[in-house]
């Protein structure tokens, strides 16, 4: 297999040239899933006693959380292989002498704010200037509702918490929200009585199964999780599974070519995550589960891909599946155009607020490459059967972005510039690295 020369993906300052591949081939393990670290740390710097976390995710975000651990009283060391010993606070966090950074991590900050609407003290989130513009009123609404006292700066970060005694609440999420249902059972975990949260379709479940691995009782019954107050969280031992959500680059890139052969090794294989994989399987890849095993009730699993030679079909992606494809989107519009009947996306208005307008982004991204697309107010029809072109590609400070487009184009006619290429390292540091390793030119 022949490695890219490095030639091929010279940075100038923050560009990175991709150039086109013959060929997707090879194994690789993933960094541990960005949503389980997020959740781990948080839990391990609350509970009683000392957790030990394997495969901790490389990106910036779980380790804005790990900062914030660390000011709030947890004792945090880097050990060998990058594993991480979090010595918690047993349920009392000591109140921070500063703001708490959470820089790019909307997890970060609607999670663990929830954890510090219970505590006995004023604390202030802050986060960079794309999380400072990304919808907070979602957890104020039900926190205070709980008891808890939130400042925002118009429905923005930073986020002020005046804590203090909380209780239990039935809530129904407006918006599909894993990230608002984690903040709110981690309030419920410290308020008098039951809290419930009623959800409209079923989010990821990663903030549940952590909860019950440190410790807690959850119950769930169809679209309904609730938690009951004053429980006791235990440090724990785990591995983090590697991240499906940074696995999705891979399958896509496999994807684009009929003779591919990859390999994925110790992928988080959650089921309100694993729908990825339906949609891929929709679309023609060959997707094999080589051995599947089950780490605190999360699934980690070997992932083979086989690429498709009679090419790719198309797929419709709406109602609850764009909200548990949330992450996977951008990847999927990246590479709808060189499918057969290309991909329609839908109910996916939740897009507009994430990082950047990623609809707006892929959209404008995907013609700078010569492709048609129609951008709707919540999603996008990309046609199939187009042939890109290598363009210069505006990241937009959006690690998903800079790594869709890294995909796209492969299979273009000629070089394509990402400028921006840095913001990758928010999720997945390691990626371009990861991508050469793979690509046969």
């Amino acid at each position: 297999m022949s490695h890219m020369k490095s030639s091929a993906s010279a940075f100038s300052g923050s560009t990175r040239v991709v150039t086109p591949a013959g060929n997707v081939a090879g194994s690789l393990r993933l960094p541990g899933d960005k949503s389980i670290s997020h959740r781990y740390a948080m839990l391990a710097g609350f509970a009683e006693g000392i957790s030990h976390l394997t495969n901790f995710s490389s990106g910036a975000d779980p380790h804005s959380t790990l900062a914030c651990m660390q000011q709030l009283g947890a004792g945090v060391e880097r050990g060998e292989n990058g594993v991480f010993t979090v010595t918690g606070c047993a349920g009392s966090f000591q109140a921070p002498q500063a703001a708490l950074d959470c820089g790019n991590s909307g997890s970060t900050m609607r999670m663990l704010a929830g954890l510090l609407a219970a505590q006995p003290f004023t604390s202030t989130l802050v986060g960079d200037t794309s999380l400072s513009r990304r919808p907070m009123e979602r957890i104020r609404m039900p926190l205070t509702a709980m008891g808890a006292k939130l400042d925002l700066t118009e429905g923005h970060a930073p986020v002020t918490i005046h804590g203090g005694p909380l209780r239990g609440l039935d809530y129904r999420t407006p918006i599909a929200s894993a990230q608002v249902k984690t903040c709110l059972l981690f309030a419920g975990l410290q308020a008098s009585g039951t809290t419930q949260v009623h959800e409209s379709v079923h989010t990821r479940d990663h903030g549940e199964l952590a909860l019950r691995a440190f410790g807690a009782e959850v119950e769930r019954s169809k679209l309904t999780v609730s938690i009951q107050g004053g429980q006791k969280l235990h440090g724990i031992d785990a591995s983090v599974p590697g991240d499906l959500s940074s696995a999705a680059f891979f399958l896509c890139a496999a994807a684009l070519f009929p003779e591919s052969n990859l390999v994925l090794d110790g992928v988080g294989m959650n089921p309100t995550r694993a729908s990825l994989l339906d949609v891929l399987r929709g679309l023609g890849v060959r997707l094999n589960v080589l051995e599947l095993s089950e780490q605190h009730a999360e699934l980690v699993g070997t992932l083979q891909v086989l690429g498709n030679p009679g090419g790719l079909q198309g797929a419709e992606i709406s109602g609850a599946l764009s909200a548990q494809l949330i992450d996977e989107l951008p990847v999927l519009a990246a590479i709808a155009p060189y499918t057969r009947d290309g991909i329609r996306i839908r109910d996916a208005r939740e897009l507009r607020v994430k990082e950047s307008d990623r609809i707006a982004l892929v959209a404008q991204n995907l013609r700078a490459m010569g492709a048609q697309v129609e951008e709707f107010e919540d999603g996008l029809d990309v046609p199939g059967g187009q042939t890109l072109h290598g363009a210069g590609i505006d990241a937009g400070d959006d690690h998903r972005i800079a790594m869709a487009f890294a995909v796209a184009a492969l299979r273009a006619v000629g070089d394509t510039q990402i400028h921006g290429a840095e913001s990758a390292a928010i999720s997945f540091p390691e990626f371009f690295e990861f991508l050469d390793r793979i690509t046969e030119r």
